[in-house]
């Protein structure tokens, strides 16, 4: 090395020397020429048998492919950005960050300033998080597994199509999650058919398990053949009492026709409308008398009931919310009218098809997937009067 690059080396390095991070310059030949205390407390090395060696030299033969990569690239492109290691002399590994530039001295010869950054703590933190990552994904895989088989029970309380005598009744249900607050009860006995639809506000598990706790309770009044307004105000008390302080609510629709009647039982607490559709005519609609259940003791309206006379070929539309809701691609939402048109038109179909048919042309309408559970029962009556 000349006095001229000793020179630069010496001003150089005064200025290096004052650095929080380990430096090394290098030379042409990419022999150590210059290390600041603090490279050389990071390699626990003296700077005598350090200097006039190769960089190259300090490591194991399997990593001396990599760092000749950076090294090459530094010379090519003027600079290298990378995360490695100082090999220390203990056999320790220091991870560091480094920075690598190629530089000129006052002679025009090429130098290497090499700064590493020690990123022990940058790596355990690191270490940390992975560790933290990988319990969360086993922990996310396990709550899949447990919200599949969750969804696998929920499915398996949805009623299932039946037929009734003269009566046939087709049902449909889907979760906007995994699992919902919706659920649907088609029970029979000798003397009686009953339906509901439930909607229990918001969505997935607290909803699901809510939603499941009154379809246990209305399983059991339908069980007893406790009437439709006394099974509501049941409902609500239960509801009330067991869940009080929390911000809950739920609607539902139930339908009853007994043996022999010529007209089916209605009550409604805070529902989109049922639909009736006699052959040929437009759809009617069977308002709910009751305000939404689980938030006020005298939500169930004394009169909660109606009778509505029944004709052959009649036919019952109950259904959530999560029908109506549904919004195109210019927000418009379907709304109960427009539902109503879509069972106006299948309303000719046979059962399924026309149960399977609403729910197409729902989905057709809405943009996107649905946000909402949907719950869906349509009955057909072939003749009013005994079962078969």
């Amino acid at each position: 090395m000349n006095s001229a690059q000793q020179l630069w080396l010496e001003q150089v390095g005064s200025v290096l020397e004052t650095l929080n991070q380990g430096v090394i310059i290098n030379d042409e030949r990419r022999r150590i020429v210059f290390a600041n205390s603090m490279f050389l407390e990071m390699i626990r090395m003296r700077g005598s048998d350090l200097l006039g060696h190769s960089i190259v030299d300090l490591y194991p033969p399997e990593d001396v492919p990599r760092l000749l990569e950076f090294i090459t690239r530094r010379e090519t492109d003027g600079r290298a950005l990378y995360d490695f290691y100082i090999p220390q002399m203990d056999g320790g590994r220091l991870p560091v960050a480094v920075t690598s530039r190629q530089v000129l001295a006052a002679d025009g010869q090429p130098f290497g300033i090499v700064t590493a950054t020690d990123i022990r703590a940058l790596k355990q933190t690191e270490a940390r998080l992975l560790e933290a990552n990988a319990h969360l994904e086993k922990r996310y895989h396990e709550i899949e597994e447990e919200l599949l088989l969750a969804a696998r029970v929920q499915q398996s309380l949805a009623p299932d199509s039946l037929t009734w005598g003269s009566v046939s009744v087709d049902t449909f249900y889907q979760a906007a999650r995994t699992i919902g607050g919706d659920f649907g009860l088609v029970t029979s006995r000798a003397d009686e058919l009953t339906l509901l639809v439930c909607d229990v506000s918001g969505h997935g598990i607290s909803s699901a398990l809510i939603a499941n706790r009154i379809y246990t309770e209305a399983i059991s009044q339908m069980e007893l053949g406790v009437g439709l307004t006394a099974m509501m105000q049941h409902l609500n008390r239960f509801v009330m009492r067991t869940l009080a302080g929390t911000v809950f609510f739920f609607t539902l629709m139930a339908a009853r026709l007994n043996r022999g009647a010529l007209t089916i039982e209605f009550a409604g607490a805070g529902h989109p409308p049922a639909m009736i559709v006699s052959r040929g005519q437009k759809p009617r609609l069977l308002e709910s008398r009751s305000a939404v259940l689980g938030l006020l003791e005298d939500a169930v309206d004394p009169e909660a009931t109606l009778q509505i006379p029944i004709l052959p070929g009649d036919r019952l539309v109950i259904y959530t919310d999560g029908l109506t809701e549904s919004f195109n691609s210019q927000q418009v939402m379907l709304g109960v009218e427009g539902l109503k048109e879509i069972v106006y038109d299948t309303a000719r179909l046979p059962l399924p098809q026309m149960k399977q048919e609403i729910i197409d042309r729902v989905a057709a309408w809405r943009s996107g997937p649905a946000v909402d559970d949907m719950s869906l029962v349509v009955l057909e009556i072939d003749r009013p009067g005994l079962p078969d």
